[in-house]
């Protein structure tokens, strides 16, 4: 793969609907698709939550180049052991009894995922084995994109842009600058989006300026499922016939 543009965007919820739309057709005018990051929740399996604008948005948005990664597992308390744990050494089994849950909310939410984002980005071992076995094709964390079918891994640190950055004149620079940098060193340039950051016009400007910037220094842009490659055909050995007697 020549150098990838990944843009992702996470914290999709009601209240910040219009403002994901209007970013999502800025990039469309660009040709540049969105990875749509999808937290489960226990709530999501009624009837009512399956049928928010949220998810129609989404359903809407797979019709064209987009593609949906679960993101996380499912939460029902947000204590900080719950928090945690998927980011301090999650063995593998735990990990994919987490995993069976969550794929069954989205699933029941009317959709479906082969690419994992763990939570806040953090993968033990345990867990991208876990994500292995159950079939996902990709799992992206903090350092790198793993093709789950292959055991090819792309290193390449991510641009977490979340509801706290300030979007000072300083920072909106390093972001459009660095993204340049990283594409014409041959370098990926991943930029995850929290839909609340979106509320800060220069910080939304800035983010355009690096997708724009990048671009033009020769990043191409993709999802995180055009990472997922299909697993290669075991050849069987040749059968060596008895030797006549």
């Amino acid at each position: 793969m020549s150098t990838p543009l990944v843009v992702s965007l996470s914290g999709l919820r009601n209240p910040v609907l219009d403002r994901c739309a209007d970013f999502a057709a800025e990039l469309d005018g660009r040709g540049v698709p969105l990875s749509l990051l999808i937290a489960p929740r226990a709530g999501d399996l009624d009837e009512r939550a399956r049928r928010s604008p949220v998810l129609s948005w989404v359903a809407d948005r797979l019709s064209g180049r987009d593609s949906v990664s679960l993101h996380g597992f499912v939460r029902h308390s947000p204590g900080l052991r719950s928090r945690l744990a998927p980011a301090s050494g999650l063995p593998a089994h735990e990990a994919g009894l987490r995993l069976v849950a969550a794929s069954a909310v989205l699933e029941q939410a009317g959709l479906r995922a082969e690419t994992f984002v763990p939570p806040r980005w953090l993968a033990s071992p345990g867990t991208v084995q876990a994500a292995q076995r159950r079939g996902f094709a990709v799992c992206a964390d903090a350092m790198a994109v793993r093709e789950l079918s292959t055991g090819e891994v792309h290193r390449s640190r991510i641009r977490v842009l979340g509801p706290g950055e300030v979007a000072e004149p300083w920072w909106c620079r390093a972001l459009v600058t660095g993204a340049g940098r990283a594409a014409r060193r041959g370098r990926a340039v991943r930029l995850a989006v929290d839909a609340e950051l979106l509320a800060k016009p220069a910080a939304r400007r800035a983010i355009l300026d690096a997708i724009d910037l990048a671009r033009d220094n020769g990043a191409e842009p993709a999802t995180y499922a055009a990472f997922a490659r299909p697993r290669p055909e075991r050849i069987p050995a040749p059968r060596i016939p008895p030797e006549a007697h």
